[in-house]
């Protein structure tokens, strides 16, 4: 008898959690497909009108001298909705960690100030407007179906995929990047499942509108061996040391505007003004915008030698003073042009160099080296594996605790099995 009532009990339990499974997993389908055909159509839009910014300011580069009157509107816009303590995708990890509230509003003010960065010369990325989109208008879903706390982390998790995967065509790095980013040295795997439904969804609502990933062939990958192994280890230990100094340079840079210009509005101005200079000075455009053009010249042996330090110093330049758009496409840029630079000098596969160095760079200032192994197999392919996985993991161990993101928390340190939980440099 005892037997049969463990038996019985046990039966019970079991299809009691396999019917709560059931209902959480149909529960976090329904809202995961919803969160990537409405973030995903948002981001698809974002992509349209950063595709036309671009092209307008290449077609008109005289643009660039409208810079601070630019910056002007921008501030101004943050002001008229008093939101001028935005802290962008800050924000956005700090409301998972803490349950701070992300308003709606953010969605359209990074979306418009971001495009308006872009069109008039700004140096800066398109992804941190992404997760600043994705995780609005996630978190504003969550609240309108009366979400509890944890399941809004969720759900701003799951815009940030569908947002990251519409933009860039990566959908398994999507999907693990708005977990991994949050708190390094631990995964939040209860976002799994919508992370991965709103990133295939995003990205197949960008492809049905016919927008590409970028994608890179790499030919005549060299053979894995001690020797090459070592030429690619000082790779990536010279890019840990890079993102280092590009992360302090974006947050140094933004301290020295505020420590000397106080007033918002003079500090965007004085920034675009510092931006048309330094453009006048270099005589091109290039180091405005995100720079693919840059990336894609890279894989062509084409490259400056001093190309990575500019682009870090646009970007510090732009960000610190107030400009709108992301630090992600620049440290591919900079990753790109030091690894093209570097495979050059010491003669070994450029092209191979310059993926390296963009994996590299990558991990060094998100501390995300999953998502960077899966990035460089979506960009790249397989085939370079074993120079990927290498390069990936001695920048995550070596770039220390630095970050683009001040409320990114290091959960377990990089060097020891050590529960230390602090917030990057």
């Amino acid at each position: 008898m005892r037997d049969e009532f463990d038996l019985k009990e046990t039966f019970d339990y079991y299809i009691k959690h396999l019917w709560n499974s059931i209902f959480i997993f149909f529960k976090w389908l329904t809202f995961s497909l919803l969160s990537g055909v409405i973030i995903g159509s948002a981001g698809l839009l974002f992509h349209y009108c950063m595709t036309w910014a671009n092209d307008t300011r290449t077609d008109n580069p005289v643009l660039i001298l409208l810079l601070p009157i630019a910056g002007l509107v921008i501030v101004g816009a943050y002001h008229l909705l008093h939101d001028e303590k935005d802290t962008g995708t800050n924000l956005v990890l700090a409301a998972i960690h803490s349950g701070e509230n992300i308003p709606l509003k953010m969605a359209p003010l990074i979306f418009i100030s971001t495009v308006m960065t872009h069109l008039f010369g700004g140096s800066a990325g398109r992804e941190g407007a992404a997760l600043q989109l994705g995780g609005s208008i996630g978190n504003s879903l969550g609240r309108l179906f009366r979400f509890d706390d944890k399941d809004q982390h969720i759900m701003i998790m799951c815009g940030m995929s569908a947002a990251f995967s519409a933009l860039f065509g990566t959908p398994m790095a999507a999907a693990i990047f708005s977990m991994e980013v949050v708190s390094v040295g631990i995964m939040h795997y209860a976002a799994l499942v919508p992370c991965v439904v709103s990133a295939l969804v995003a990205k197949g609502i960008a492809e049905h509108f016919k927008v590409m990933p970028d994608q890179f062939i790499l030919e005549q990958i060299p053979e894995f061996s001690l020797a090459t192994g070592v030429q690619i280890a000082i790779l990536a230990m010279l890019c840990a040391g890079v993102s280092i100094i590009f992360c302090m340079m974006l947050h140094h840079g933004e301290a020295l505007y505020k420590k000397y210009i106080e007033d918002s509005y003079l500090r965007i101005f004085a920034g675009g003004t510092f931006i048309v200079i330094m453009t006048l000075l270099v005589g091109c455009q290039d180091y405005n915008g995100a720079g693919m053009p840059i990336i894609e010249r890279c894989f062509e042996n084409e490259y400056v030698s001093y190309a990575f330090l500019l682009k870090m110093l646009f970007t510090a330049v732009t960000l610190g003073c107030g400009y709108k758009g992301g630090e992600i496409v620049p440290s591919f840029v900079v990753g790109a042009t030091f690894g093209c630079l570097f495979g050059n000098l010491i003669g070994f596969s450029p092209a191979l160099c310059t993926a390296v160095g963009m994996g590299a760079v990558f991990c060094g200032v998100t501390n995300c080296p999953i998502t960077s192994l899966l990035i460089c197999f979506e960009m790249f392919g397989y085939a370079g594996m074993p120079y990927f996985l290498l390069a990936v993991a001695l920048s995550y161990m070596l770039s220390g605790y630095y970050g683009l993101y001040r409320t990114q928390k290091i959960v377990y340190s990089k060097y020891k099995t050590e529960f230390i939980n602090r917030r990057t440099h």
